[in-house]
């Protein structure tokens, strides 16, 4: 059976199937045509007085199949909103200036320039581009004078050589020459092989003028950066060792001084330090990280030190949840946080003294597709937080939070759910084999009859050490809509229920995660209108995993879509983009030291056991989980007759896999298709 792009596949599926006449009238449920409307906000930046929130705005070009980004200015006050920089390309990373009076952000308005940084005067609106850059400049931080920023980009350099080739003739059109590579992770999942170079901090005028480069050498210092109170040196977090390849974790806060540029770190502990924040009164620096005890899952912690590096303490050791994202009060007192609880993410103020107080709930993030736990937050030095705020309903919103109850300033989707109904998502209680509560979700379909069966299907999410929550997802509302119950779990081994839930699965996975699912399925089955005998199951990345597991363990559903799986672990620790951390963190050993324990958790040592007929979709650039580790699965049904087909998604790498609206509604509308292939029908 040949490999198909997405588009032909999904034309030969539907065509084994009855095609329904085209509606008399607009759809009342979600279907694919209305991913291109969707809006999402994201990044809210509250102004210090607290008066205004600009946000990036993102929408989907249905002429380019492309999200967007412009940037939108919400009065806090009345909830206005206007348009303050619109138009071609995509502008987003706003940062107000301490004083808000000025506001930078990176546009690609300019499309012969590529992304640059622009300032805007608040008061006059008048606008410039401060920075003719090659590259994109990332990790915008002002100084607290607001006359500089920092900002960090990609500078190339020649790369390794062997050898020379002979010299071309002018005008002579040769071949590429010799790509040479030399480091261990040499493409990423987020850019593809690599080209030769590091990333650099650099400073700039908020007026314009040469910008000036801070960090040199074969090291990469991008990430948060903050300014020292002072504003002689900028704090940053980067693995700066010699064998930093091999030791991934472990990074240190650094800061480098503007006028020697000498760097040096400020702490010295085994395992990661990241995220630094420098107090209002330049006394104290926060940050986050862990001591690293090699394993599967470790709770990022807030941490406060002394300027100089000394006299740091954990605040958070009370907290067993991972924090991030750490922004100084006003006043001083304390830091504020994001932590992810039982797969919804809150926001804490956490005192000096360890005490924390949640101070808003219910953020969710930008990913449409599935519904992962996230958000994004920011603070005004009245300590009124604006937030991405959601539901199973709704996508991402602005919301802030002041005390009392919080308030909605956006509703970007409303016109579109106006006229349309939606699965409704409820929680459901499930215990694992031994006791263990575990989090679920049921979503039934529109116009849901209690009295009717329906069938299911098992949707897994990746990581897997991650979480979905009570969050909007396309792809269950997609498939609640085309008449299918949808369950979703957080199994052993998911982040927000502490470190020893999520290291349930150290050196273990998958395992027992495996029977916590069965669970969920089992718990949906009770509820009395799930039809046990047509029961689906898909998932990706390690929901892929834990997809091609289920199907070599159990025969009880009709059919699977696994979609960006890991099969084999030996081939997959390297030839993955993270390879020095897949195998240390999650095996402890190389494949060549313990091939056993490598092949005995491989979903291809269960090949031999399936008869659930299984799809196969990746992404055509994908190298967290490379396309080799579907093809192998695809092949190996092939060569046990198992039905199959290997769905590839033209473009798209690992995280981006429903990036683009038209993959992602087609991504949807084939797994349903092949499920309804095998679905029983009355």
């Amino acid at each position: 059976m040949p490999i198909r792009p997405l588009a032909a596949l999904l034309t030969a599926l539907l065509a084994t199937s009855a095609v329904a006449a085209p509606p008399a009238a607009p759809s009342r449920v979600l279907t694919g045509d209305d991913l291109f409307n969707l809006e999402v906000a994201a990044d809210p930046q509250i102004s210090p007085d607290g008066k205004t929130v600009v946000y990036s705005r993102r929408t989907n070009d249905i002429m380019i199949d492309r999200a967007r980004s412009s940037l939108w200015a919400i009065d806090v006050a009345s909830g206005a909103q206007v348009p303050l920089v619109a138009g071609p390309g995509s502008h987003g990373q706003a940062r107000w200036s301490p004083d808000g009076s000025k506001l930078a952000y990176i546009s690609s308005a300019d499309d012969k320039a590529g992304a640059q940084l622009y300032v805007r005067w608040m008061k006059t609106g008048a606008t410039a581009r401060i920075t003719g850059l090659p590259a994109t400049p990332s990790g915008i931080a002002w100084s607290p004078d607001g006359e500089r920023i920092a900002y960090s980009m990609f500078v190339p350099d020649d790369g390794p050589r062997l050898g020379k080739s002979p010299d071309k003739p002018e005008g002579a059109k040769w071949a590429e020459p010799l790509q040479v590579i030399d480091k261990m992770v040499y493409r990423t999942d987020e850019g593809g092989y690599e080209k030769p170079g590091h990333e650099q901090i650099f400073w700039v005028s908020a007026e314009g003028g040469a910008p000036v480069q801070l960090t040199f050498g074969a090291l990469d210092a991008g990430g948060r950066l903050s300014w020292s109170r002072d504003g002689r040196s900028v704090l940053f977090s980067a693995n700066l060792a010699q064998d930093r390849e091999r030791d991934p974790l472990n990074s240190e806060v650094h800061e480098v001084s503007i006028d020697t540029l000498q760097v040096h770190a400020l702490t010295r502990r085994k395992g990661p330090d990241n995220a630094p924040a420098v107090s209002p009164d330049g006394q104290w620096i926060a940050y986050t990280g862990f001591d690293d005890k090699v394993l599967g899952y470790q709770n990022q912690q807030l941490s406060i030190m002394k300027r100089d590096g000394s006299g740091a303490r954990m605040l958070t050791g009370n907290l067993d949840r991972s924090v991030g994202n750490p922004v100084w009060a006003a006043d001083g007192r304390a830091i504020y946080v994001a932590y992810d609880d039982h797969g919804s993410v809150r926001v804490a103020r956490v005192g000096l003294d360890g005490s924390l107080r949640t101070v808003a709930e219910d953020l969710v993030g930008g990913d449409l597709d599935r519904p992962y736990s996230g958000g994004q937050f920011s603070v005004a030095r009245d300590g009124t937080v604006a937030y991405t705020g959601g539901s199973t309903q709704r996508p991402a919103d602005v919301w802030i939070a002041h005390g009392g109850k919080p308030r909605r300033l956006t509703r970007l989707n409303e016109s579109l759910f106006a006229a349309k109904t939606l699965g409704n998502v409820e929680k459901l209680a499930v215990t694992a084999f031994d006791g263990l509560p575990i989090d679920a979700w049921l979503v039934t379909p529109p116009g849901f009859d209690p009295a009717k069966k329906y069938p299911l299907i098992l949707e897994i999410h990746g990581g897997p050490f991650a979480a979905y929550g009570p969050s909007f997802s396309t792809d269950d509302q997609l498939y609640a809509a085309a008449g299918y119950a949808v369950v979703y779990a957080n199994p052993r081994g998911s982040t927000s229920y502490g470190e020893a839930f999520a290291n349930q699965i150290d050196k273990a996975y998958p395992g027992r995660d495996y029977d916590d699912l069965m669970s969920a399925v089992d718990a949906a089955i009770a509820k009395g209108f799930v039809d046990k005998d047509n029961l689906f199951v898909t998932g990706g990345s390690g929901g892929g995993v834990l997809t091609a597991w289920i199907v070599g363990k159990t025969d009880r559903f009709r059919a699977a879509v696994t979609q960006k799986p890991v099969i084999n672990w030996s081939s997959f620790v390297l030839t993955a983009d993270m390879t020095p951390f897949f195998a240390r963190y999650w095996f402890g050993k190389l494949p060549w030291e313990d091939p056993q324990g490598y092949w005995a958790r491989s979903p291809l040592s269960l090949v031999g056991n399936v008869k659930t007929p299984t799809m196969v979709v990746v992404g055509a650039e994908d190298y967290r989980t490379p396309n080799s580790e579907s093809e192998q699965y695809y092949e190996a049904l092939q060569l046990r007759g198992v039905p199959t087909m290997l769905v590839k998604v033209p473009g798209a790498n690992h995280g981006g896999l429903a990036d683009r609206p038209s993959q992602s509604a087609a991504k949807a509308s084939a797994i349903l298709a092949w499920f309804e292939r095998y679905r029983a029908k009355p």
